[in-house]
């Protein structure tokens, strides 16, 4: 091959910036990669995220640095990695929120497609719904048919507006036929408060949260919102097996980095953290805490964000729903 010829392959493999690709992989990272929860500590995203750094930190060959900034409904860490560095030492454990952000805010100091780049789905967090034991209905098809004939319509029990329990109830009446109202509480004690003294009919919500309720005989479930049933409660019915194909919805979360970080490390750290979350302890100790073990190629988490933010910004929509 000629050295003109080598010398145009050259400049077109670097305007594609994959002239320096596998080399830049391979001295990535070369300080501490910063991993940033948008929740507080001892939640299960901060959990989640500092098993994830313990597990990558000897496949990368440096320490992974978590760092929790909670707040605005996780918006501030996402504008904290949208400005940071492209170089793949700032990483977001990014959750659900930042898929209806824009449906709910209208003036957000980033653009989830312009400014990131998915990395890979982690994990799911499964909401089942969940009711008082003594209450008549025992299968979904029950509670909504209680739903219907009660003038009331249904009342279910929030964590906050805008949370993928709220929006997974909205989706559920709507797609039921059934009437009702989302009481919004400051975090599910105050849900399960209500849930308990039998003055609401029903809150979605994490499987390790209810199952003390659930094993002492106050609370019952009655399905999940997956698409199929999880091993974190295997007995629950989907909705779809209770003949409501379309309400599938929970928690979710997935690391992504600003737009510009160069691809050889986005490959990278996507092949390094789907082998640690294939690992069995690592499941283990994720499923401890209430989520479901995830993974997959950046397409498919790009792919998974986009059809996230057209089914919720639909019943955001559609259900009037606005920031708290």
């Amino acid at each position: 091959m000629s050295i003109h010829r080598r010398h145009l392959i050259g400049a077109s493999l670097a305007s594609l910036g994959l002239a320096h690709a596998p080399a830049f992989a391979q001295t990535w990272p070369a300080r501490p990669v910063h991993l940033i929860a948008p929740y507080g500590a001892g939640g299960s995203n901060d959990i989640f995220s500092r098993l994830l750094g313990e597990a990558l930190a000897p496949r990368l060959g440096q320490s992974v640095v978590i760092e929790n900034k909670a707040g605005a409904g996780t918006r501030i860490a996402n504008e904290y990695v949208a400005r940071a560095t492209p170089d793949g030492h700032t990483v977001l454990h990014a959750a659900a929120p930042i898929a209806i952000g824009e449906a709910l805010y209208p003036k957000l100091p980033y653009a989830v497609k312009k400014d990131f780049v998915p990395v890979l789905s982690t994990a799911i967090a499964p909401l089942f719904l969940i009711v008082n034991a003594s209450a008549p209905y025992k299968t979904v098809a029950e509670f909504i048919a209680y739903g219907k004939s009660n003038p009331k319509g249904l009342t279910f029990g929030s964590p906050g507006s805008g949370s993928a329990p709220h929006l997974t109830a909205e989706l559920l009446m709507r797609a039921a036929g059934a009437e009702g109202v989302v009481i919004q509480f400051r975090g599910d004690a105050p849900a399960y408060t209500e849930l308990l003294g039998g003055r609401i009919d029903a809150t979605l919500t994490a499987i390790s949260t209810a199952l003390p309720h659930i094993q002492s005989g106050k609370l019952r479930v009655l399905a999940v919102a997956n698409e199929d049933r999880t091993p974190l409660y295997p007995q629950a019915p989907t909705f779809r097996e209770s003949g409501l194909p379309t309400v599938v919805g929970y928690g979710w979360y997935g690391l992504m980095v600003p737009a510009g970080t160069p691809a050889a490390v986005v490959q990278r750290l996507n092949a390094e953290t789907n082998a640690v979350l294939g690992d069995a302890e690592v499941r283990k100790k994720v499923e401890a805490v209430g989520l479901q073990v995830r993974g997959g190629t950046s397409a498919e988490f790009a792919a998974f964000i986009e059809s996230e933010t057209k089914k919720w910004s639909q019943v955001i929509k559609a259900a009037n729903i606005t920031p708290e």
